[in-house]
């Protein structure tokens, strides 16, 4: 007797289940929390027609008061489980300030229908008997096996997947001291480096500026491992007194929010670096990871066994995370006073290399960027020739040769490097979709940067950085659609705003497009941002006066305090009003400083109409792009 008839819903590459309450892809059981399932149902089962955010809300969370962000959430691990446009396939469409619609194809399908075989009649019996009997024992092992496989699917929700998939809370501070954060941070990045390096191949982690959106949180293990995709999270606390710290530190099944282990420690100060590698080495071994032959769960991770140098070297990453001028300018001071405690610290000189390396990409007027990128360079190399195992060394000076040097060989070799140390580490892929994207292997490029996505998934730049690589890619109605889904997770995030802007530019949407940069000038922050694009939009919009108005405030604003970062917006907008001179006299500008932006100079849109000009084909060959 199998099981009962049943009808599921198949599109794309998936098959729902509503009876069974589970999703398959290629026959293997996808997992999805109970709300998740809920609320991909309720969409699957009004196909084509859009269910209002409040619909939903009543059908998922009845007689239960939930914002619309909760909303918002399950529909982003939705599209993440779904992976929407990895094959060209949209699922989820948001309709703004309505509701979201699901827009697949979708398909009844029997549950059973392989085990239907039809009943003989007069006008087979004429047929030869061997052929029946084959026919018949094919079905009957047919049906056998659907009905082992219903029956698997009852028992086994989860899929198997090729990594395990671990996310470290931020470790709580209860030591009564504000002042204390940055140690509990460390201490969390600490654990995310050790796990990221373990076995790369079967252990997947989840980065810290996701995790980090975590901290203080008062949602529960099945809501945090839903959202992240996670098998597995680390959390706990920390106690730190005048000279001594006690650990407390668990790890939790998602599934069924099993306490697999839990310890305490307690150390003076002095120990505590031994401690977190105890912690990192008993949970890789309660989850039965083999470890790879370049770390060993006993393996130290800190790299100094001072402990000043290594409390100096904490709050510099924890000013470093602020990607803040300020903040790096904080975390250098830090990253110094570590090595002057150490000089043999290569985990110092590498945070010192990122700190320089971010200043001198990002608007400054304290140092120059060929001042901060030679200060990177030194570092970075200080770093490796003491350990060439740190990835976040091998990174940075991946980005200074692709990003300043333009010597494209050994910014590939770099990143490749580091890829292979932690293919964890979401910066790594990151900044390699953008090298690749220069070079012109856009598939490869989209392919990095969802991988940076995976690591990161709660990364509102990288998140934002996914449309705008699509964007170059002319993808613009997914770069549409990403762009739109970061804005759902962060309203006010102005970059996401700008690819938005560009995109319907693109589209030929003019209207939209100034809508978007005007409205978006108000936020705090952004006028600086949205000016540049602001400028070349009204002159393709035909705009003309105030095309040229905000132009000319731009060049002045550029020459009063050498904006570097304007010269590519007012190389474009100068192209957009037919002033090819004064476009490559902008241009040559910032070839001379080394922008770094220049890099995807082939990519701008906007910069399109130069491309015919013996000058733009110079400026391609000097910069060493493909031609």
């Amino acid at each position: 007797m199998g099981p009962p008839k049943r009808s599921r819903f198949s599109f794309g590459a998936f098959v729902l289940d509503p009876v069974e309450k589970v999703l398959l892809r290629d026959d293997h059981p996808v997992h999805l929390s109970p709300k998740a399932f809920e609320t991909l149902w309720a969409l699957v089962e009004n196909e084509g027609h859009v269910l209002d955010k409040a619909e939903l809300l009543r059908r998922v969370w009845p007689n239960t008061y939930v914002e619309e962000a909760t909303l918002a959430q399950n529909i982003f691990t939705l599209r993440k489980t779904l992976r929407e446009g990895t094959d060209g396939q949209e699922y989820i469409e948001t309709v703004p300030k309505r509701g979201y619609r699901f827009v697949a194809p979708v398909r009844a399908v029997e549950a059973d229908a392989l085990c239907n075989v039809p009943q003989e009649t007069s006008e087979t019996r004429g047929r030869a008997s061997r052929r029946v009997w084959a026919v018949s024992l094919a079905a009957a092992l047919l049906c056998a096996t659907s009905w082992l496989a219903w029956q698997r699917l009852r028992l086994h929700e989860r899929p198997l997947a090729s990594r395990t998939m671990l996310a470290v809370i931020p470790f709580e501070n209860l030591s009564g001291d504000p002042g204390q954060d940055y140690f509990c941070d460390g201490l969390t990045e600490d654990l995310i480096t050790k796990f990221g390096g373990l076995t790369p191949d079967h252990l997947g982690v989840i980065a810290r500026t996701t995790t980090m959106q975590y901290r203080n949180t008062s949602k529960n293990v099945e809501q945090i491992g839903r959202e992240l995709g996670v098998e597995y999270l680390v959390e706990g606390s920390v106690v730190r007194g005048t000279d001594r710290v006690r650990i407390n530190a668990q790890l939790i099944r998602v599934g069924d929010q099993t306490h697999v282990w839990a310890h305490s420690y307690e150390r003076d100060l002095g120990g505590v670096l031994a401690l977190q590698d105890d912690v990192a080495a008993a949970i890789a071994n309660t989850i039965e990871l083999k470890l790879d032959k370049r770390v060993s769960a006993s393996g130290s991770i800190h790299g100094t066994g001072n402990s000043a140098a290594y409390e100096a070297y904490l709050r510099g990453r924890y000013f470093w995370n602020e990607r803040s001028e300020q903040g790096h300018l904080k975390a250098i001071e830090y990253f110094e006073q570590a090595i002057a405690h150490d000089p043999g610290y290569a985990e110092a000189y590498s945070g010192l290399a990122d700190a320089y390396a971010l200043l001198g990409s990002n608007p400054t007027t304290v140092i120059s960027r060929r001042d901060a990128i030679e200060k990177a360079r030194d570092a970075a190399k200080r770093a490796l020739a003491l350990d060439d195992g740190l990835v976040e060394a091998h990174t940075s000076l991946a980005f200074i040769y692709w990003h300043y040097d333009w010597n494209w060989p050994a910014a590939e070799r770099e990143f490749q490097l580091a890829l292979q140390l932690n293919p964890s580490y979401a910066t790594t892929h990151h900044w390699y979709a953008y090298y690749l994207m220069s070079q012109g292997r856009t598939e490869q490029a989209l392919e990095e940067i969802r991988r940076a996505q995976e690591s990161d998934p709660l990364s509102l730049i990288i998140n934002t950085d996914v449309a705008e690589i699509l964007y170059y890619a002319k993808r613009y109605d997914e770069a549409v659609k990403q762009a739109q889904k970061v804005l759902e997770m962060d309203s006010n995030f102005v970059l996401a705003r700008q690819v938005l802007a560009w995109t319907y530019v693109q589209k030929g949407q003019f209207d939209e497009a100034i809508t978007e940069l005007e409205n978006s000038t108000k936020l705090p922050g952004a006028e600086d941002v949205l000016d540049g694009s602001l400028a070349p939009t009204y002159a393709l919009a035909k705009q003309l006066p105030a095309a040229r108005k905000l132009l000319t405030r731009l060049e002045d604003e550029s020459n009063r305090r050498r904006a570097q970062e304007l010269w590519i917006a007012i190389a474009s907008a100068h192209a957009a009003l037919g002033d090819r001179d004064q476009a490559f006299a902008w241009l040559e500008k910032g070839f001379q400083a080394r922008d770094g932006g220049l890099t995807l100079i082939k990519l701008v849109p906007f910069l399109d109409s130069l491309h015919s000009d013996p000058r733009f084909v110079d400026l391609v060959r000097r910069i060493g792009l493909p031609q």
